[in-house]
């Protein structure tokens, strides 16, 4: 199944740095509303710094390098960077570029850890895939827990410096697990280690998945940035409160990942995945005429649950295509333009009409228009039903 199962990075490492970019990913919903009043930003500019963060990651993502592991180096040490310059920003201009060069290391990580682990497990590779991004949905909620726990009582800059030390944690085990490998084993995450040939991907099917990531992206991005804000706005709950309503999205996610990566045992990925979309419409509209904190929070239970199959399930399709590196990479990467377009154009309607809920209206049509793409199939090598 997999060439080297000492090679680094360990599958513990995979699980920690997917845990990072999931800290990272969801970094900016729960201290959005602090930032703003710090800052004295409007939405459209809040917007802005998602938008910063996520270019980041798309060009982290489209630059991956063969040797996937040492593009998980680069990614830890740009995200130590990016996200320690953030601690000490000043000001939004200065924040925006920190972001970008945190960004750039999420994409770099993201990608080659999914990458190794598509081409590693390849038996029940979606089950396999959802239950290793359980790490990721689980650094995001923690993203959101720890904001209600430790705003109140440190500030903001030591939080986010801590978290910049994170990734100097993983740099540092993954530099000693690379330095402990016997030769000839520096290889092993080539292209080679695909158990089949590598076909590559046609173009159509190329830009096939390439838009179902870029609308995922930026449908995922909307509602978990900006579900605090949503909810201080129309729950009538303080901060602190608002983010527990992140937080629970987040767990949604995090123990629907595990529930998903079950059910892909016995379901097809196309399958879960249509029925994934279905119920994240649904709930995105329901989410949009919600007027108390109460029913905010049991609709960001069933997004979160709604959601959580959808990447594992595309990404096991995307694999079973057979592409390169490069194209899985860029596939993987065009989810930053959905997640830095969609967000930042959702602060712009809400801000020149001055409604949150009518901005709601931009996720909602982009999961319609992912069950659209879902339900009319680009033709593929081997159909995952």
């Amino acid at each position: 199944m997999e060439r080297s199962k000492n090679g680094a990075p360990s599958q513990g490492l995979m699980h920690f740095g997917l845990m990072l970019a999931g800290l990272g990913t969801a970094l900016l919903g729960p201290i959005l509303p602090l930032l703003a009043k710090q800052w004295g930003m409007v939405d459209a500019q809040s917007g802005l710094l998602m938008t910063a963060k996520f270019c980041g990651a798309f060009l982290g993502g489209v630059t991956v390098s063969q040797k996937l592991r040492w593009s998980l180096l680069v990614g830890l040490v740009a995200g130590a960077a990016g996200f320690g310059g953030f601690a000490l920003s000043p000001s939004m201009g200065v924040g925006c570029a920190g972001l970008f060069v945190g960004g750039f290391g999420l994409g770099q990580i993201i990608t080659s850890i999914n990458i190794l682990a598509g081409r590693r497990l390849t038996a029940h590779r979606g089950s396999a895939l959802s239950l290793l991004n359980f790490s990721f949905s689980l650094g995001a909620m923690l993203s959101a827990l720890l904001a209600a726990w430790l705003l109140p009582h440190f500030v903001l800059r030591g939080v986010l410096a801590g978290f910049a030390g994170l990734f100097v944690i993983g740099l540092l085990v993954l530099w000693m697990q690379m330095r402990g490998e016997v030769s000839g084993v520096e290889d092993f995450d080539a292209a080679s280690t695909e158990t089949g040939p590598q076909m590559g991907l046609s173009g159509r099917v190329y830009l096939y998945f390439a838009g179902l990531l870029v609308l995922y992206g930026g449908l995922e991005t909307c509602l978990s940035g900006w579900l605090t804000t949503f909810a201080l706005r129309y729950g009538e709950k303080t901060l602190t409160v608002s983010e527990y309503t992140t937080l629970l999205l987040w767990m949604a996610l995090t123990f629907g990942r595990l529930g998903a990566s079950a059910v892909m045992l016995h379901v097809g990925e196309k399958t879960t995945q249509r029925w994934s979309l279905a119920l994240a419409a649904g709930f995105t509209a329901a989410l949009a005429m919600a007027h108390s904190a109460g029913a905010i929070a049991g609709f960001a239970v069933l997004l979160g649950l709604s959601l959580a199959p959808f990447f594992p399930a595309t990404f096991a399709l995307l694999m079973a295509e057979r592409p390169t590196a490069r194209q899985a990479g860029i596939v993987v990467a065009v989810s930053g333009l959905g997640a830095a377009a969609l967000p930042w154009m959702m602060g712009v309607i809400s801000t020149r009409t001055g409604s949150l809920q009518l901005a709601l209206g931009l996720p909602f049509a982009a999961a319609l228009g992912l069950l659209a793409m879902s339900l009319v199939t680009a033709r593929t090598r081997q159909a995952a039903d």
